[in-house]
C-alpha cells in the first residue's frame, strides 16, 4: 500500500486466509507422501537384499514382533530408508513448488509501489 492510499478493513479481509484446496491437498500430501514413502523403501531393500548394492548393518535386519499384528521383517531398514526416501521427496515437492511460486506468483511489487532505484553507471577505466 502507497503511502497515501486509504487503509480499508476490506483489504486485509481479502488478504487473510489460505484457499481451501490448499488445505485438501496439505491434507492428502502429510498423508500421502510416508505412504508412499515406506511402500518405496519396501521395494528398495528388497531389492538391495537381491542385487547386494549396500551392505544392511545387522541391527536394521532384524525382525520385530508387534503385538496384534505380528512379526516384520526388516522393518529398521524399511523405517530408515523410508525416512531417507520422505526427506528427499519433500526436497523435491519445495523444489517444485518454489519454482511455480516464482514463474506463477504475485508480482513482486505492487500498483503503489515505487520502481526501484537506478543505479549510476561507472565509468569503466
Amino acid at each position: 500500500m502507497g503511502r497515501y492510499d486509504r487503509y480499508t478493513k476490506r483489504d486485509v479481509e481479502e488478504q487473510k486466509g489460505l484457499h481451501p484446496i490448499w488445505r485438501g491437498i496439505g491434507c492428502i500430501m502429510i498423508i500421502l507422501m510416508p505412504v508412499m514413502a515406506y511402500a518405496g523403501a519396501v521395494e528398495l531393500v528388497k531389492a538391495n537384499y537381491q542385487n547386494g548394492w549396500v551392505l544392511m548393518p545387522a541391527e536394521l535386519a532384524s525382525t520385530v514382533t508387534i503385538p496384534y499384528v505380528g512379526s516384520i521383517h526388516n522393518l529398521y531398514a524399511y523405517i530408515a530408508v523410508g525416512l531417507i526416501l520422505l526427506v528427499i521427496g519433500f526436497g523435491i515437492l519445495t523444489i517444485l513448488y518454489s519454482i511455480m511460486y516464482s514463474a506463477l506468483g504475485p508480482p513482486k511489487y505492487g500498483p503503489t509501489d515505487a520502481p526501484p532505484p537506478r543505479r549510476p553507471k561507472r565509468r569503466r577505466r
